[in-house]
């Protein structure tokens, strides 16, 4: 698989998969998905190029499909849970430009600059918090931003393309959760 959409969606698809049972008899739980802002700017998704190593030199086009993605797996997750009182809420996150030590591969004294621009790793985890603890959030399946919930792009919508989606990822993580199926 190509790395990020392996590490960015498909690992995290299977393990909350294989911890749906358990968070089903914990519930209330939730399942919060960090996503990025970053998935507007995926424009679509090619099936076959997923299956194959990256291609650009930066990354940042599959890295924009990875987070398209994870918007995509907490709508349509939540949509499956939404048959049944599971007691699940799902929500997926854009924590914000974090100055966290990803960006560690680039020189000084551009990374120092670019991280004036940032936000610390603790205001990064203030809507993943939020999302995970808020006793406000009731609706499941939305895309939050700076602890609220915001649109996500046109194809982050597409209930089609996100079932597509998670027919495909069952398929390539070799899982098959009859609690979650369509």
């Amino acid at each position: 698989f190509e790395q990020t959409f392996g590490v960015n969606h498909l690992g995290h698809f299977l393990f909350t998969n294989l911890l749906l049972e358990r968070l089903e008899e914990s519930a209330p739980s939730r399942v919060v998905i960090v996503a990025s802002k970053a998935h507007y700017d995926a424009k679509t998704v090619d099936w076959q190029a997923l299956t194959k190593p990256t291609t650009t030199t930066t990354g940042f086009p599959e890295y924009t499909v990875s987070k398209l993605c994870n918007v995509l797996h907490a709508r349509e997750l939540a949509r499956r849970l939404s048959d049944r009182d599971s007691g699940i809420l799902v929500c997926s996150v854009h924590p914000g430009v974090v100055a966290s030590d990803i960006w560690r591969r680039i020189p000084w004294p551009f990374r120092a600059v670019m991280k004036w621009f940032m936000i610390s790793n603790e205001d990064g985890a203030l809507t993943t918090l939020h999302c995970a603890t808020s006793p406000h959030i009731q609706q499941s399946g939305l895309y939050y931003d700076e602890r609220k919930a915001r649109k996500p792009s046109a194809l982050a919508l597409d209930d089609e393309f996100a079932a597509e989606l998670w027919r495909r990822s069952e398929e390539w993580a070799a899982v098959r959760n009859a609690n979650v199926t369509a």
